[in-house]
């Protein structure tokens, strides 16, 4: 029992124990979240670990402080470039298809004897996000990718939709505490929450970036601290004049990704190695807070089923449809789009906000939400590779290389960044010499990775297929390397 056991040597069990199911995660083909929730209930009061967890106001403030990170860090990875394509059809996805996704979830709910229509929109609202994360999680462990601007959409909908199902969650519990609250009340806190959210995330992100270039800080340790800082002042702030923190923080991220300054690197490291230890904490503590027995039991498990299958096969679909009717994906695509409706932590998160508010329904609604969030990443997730690849539309994904060298961007020294690409297999590149290549001047390739060893480039060194080139120039001659390196071989150049 772990209750008998010191609670530092408690966290540090979990973590470890977090820590090799992440690493098995690849081999086995099961989604780590799923690992870190499973090592929570085992934990728990029905596990071997005994330990008796129901503090639902505790699990809520552990989910906004552990998302608010995990945000940030997805947006401070998030390359602009990338996401400006696809920014208006992304906004589109997390704003009105998370609404189309919740009401088209609360009509089917609302005719179950188990819930009236303000518990079903509840129980809609809070299932409306999705979590592209688990996705590209699990392409990844499966070792495929996607094609276009597929991965750009879905991670930017990923990243900026969970505002929107927390204010529709919100909503509906203040819906039922105050009945004949005016719905153009509740418009205009949206549009007040969304547009405070965006404004505070930009000037915050500029302020960090302004002022990170600027502070001569002797121990370079501490650049981490003030990244700490900025998300919690951020999310802090931003809640405090009533806006959207977790919108700000991920606008903040994107704004700060986009920028120069100091330690950006060794930063972007840390945030990406924190957030991790924010999600296994967050599914850790999610974990405790279940009752597997509860969840297992004919009801929850029927319930379940039928919410499952109508949001993979009629609300996702209905939703991404709808929004996507003027885009230029192609019908495959929004297929696509609509089996990567993953759930995952956020709509556990949201399902301790009713346990907090003592509504009648609340626990009964928890176990439903935990047993819809098990089936949607075990089902989907496992079926993700085989739609791409039935669709058309996967593409070759290659192992991260891990360079032993880092390059940070120092004040004043322009626009210049260093640049990892990778050389697909019928890159038309391959097999020309470094000396052919063409580059403008002030771009130039530092290293080239081969297998386990590491090139020098001189003008005669032939690419080759796989190989990983380390460039160092402008940001927008790199965009434009990056391009020119990637066109593939026409078949009469092979």
């Amino acid at each position: 029992m772990l209750q008998t056991i010191n609670p530092f040597l408690v966290a540090g069990i979990l973590f470890f124990l977090s820590l090799v199911a992440g690493a098995l995660s690849e081999k086995i083909k099961v989604p780590a979240l799923i690992l870190f929730l499973a090592i929570g209930m085992l934990a728990g009061v029905d596990g071997p670990g005994g330990l008796n967890f129901s503090d639902a106001n505790a699990a809520n403030n552990v989910g906004t402080f552990a998302l608010a990170f995990i945000l940030f860090s997805g947006g401070f990875q998030t390359k602009w470039s990338d996401v400006k394509p696809i920014v208006t059809q992304g906004v589109v996805l997390s704003t009105l298809g998370v609404f189309l996704t919740a009401v088209a979830m609360a009509v089917p709910l609302a005719m179950l004897p188990q819930f009236d229509y303000k518990d079903a929109f509840l129980l809609g609202a809070i299932i409306s996000s999705t979590d592209a994360a688990a996705v590209f999680s699990i392409l990844r462990t499966q070792k495929v990718g996607v094609k276009g601007d597929l991965k750009p959409l879905l991670e930017f909908e990923s990243g900026s939709n969970d505002p929107m199902a927390v204010f529709l969650t919100i909503t509906a519990i203040t819906w039922l505490k105050t009945p004949d609250v005016p719905v153009t009340e509740l418009a205009i806190k949206f549009v007040v929450q969304m547009a405070a959210g965006g404004a505070m995330g930009f000037l915050m992100g500029r302020f960090a970036c302004y002022m990170i270039q600027r502070l001569k800080v002797a121990n370079e340790a501490l650049y981490p601290v003030w990244g700490i800082s900025i998300v919690m002042a951020t999310f802090g702030l931003t809640e405090t004049v009533y806006g959207n923190g977790y919108l700000a923080v991920y606008v903040c991220g994107i704004v700060m990704g986009g920028g120069d300054f100091l330690y950006k690197y060794s930063l972007q490291r840390f945030h990406e190695g924190f957030a991790w230890l924010m999600q296994i904490i967050m599914f850790l503590v999610l974990g405790l807070l279940v009752t597997p027995s509860e969840v297992v039991n004919t009801s929850i498990i029927t319930v379940g089923m039928l919410i499952s299958c109508c949001l993979m096969f009629i609300a996702r679909p209905i939703a991404v449809f709808i929004c996507t009717i003027f885009s230029r994906f192609n019908f495959r695509e929004k297929l696509f789009v609509s089996w990567t409706g993953l759930r995952g932590a956020v709509p556990i998160i949201l399902a301790t906000y009713p346990l907090t508010e003592g509504h009648p329904q609340a626990k009964y609604m928890f176990n439903v939400i935990f047993f819809v969030v098990l089936t949607s990443v075990m089902i989907q997730g496992k079926t993700l590779a085989q739609a791409a690849k039935l669709l058309k539309l996967d593409a070759i994904v290659r192992e991260a290389k891990t360079w032993t060298l880092a390059f940070d961007i120092t004040p004043g020294s322009g626009t210049e960044e260093t640049r990892e690409v990778y050389l697909l297999p019928d890159a038309a590149i391959i097999g020309h010499r470094v000396s052919e290549l063409g580059f403008p001047e002030g771009v130039t390739i530092l290293l080239i990775n081969r297998g386990n060893k590491f090139l020098i480039p001189k003008g005669g060194t032939v690419l080759e297929r796989d190989d990983t080139l380390l460039l160092f120039g402008e940001r927008a001659k790199l965009s434009e390397i990056e391009k020119f390196l990637a066109r593939r071989a026409e078949p009469d150049e092979k």
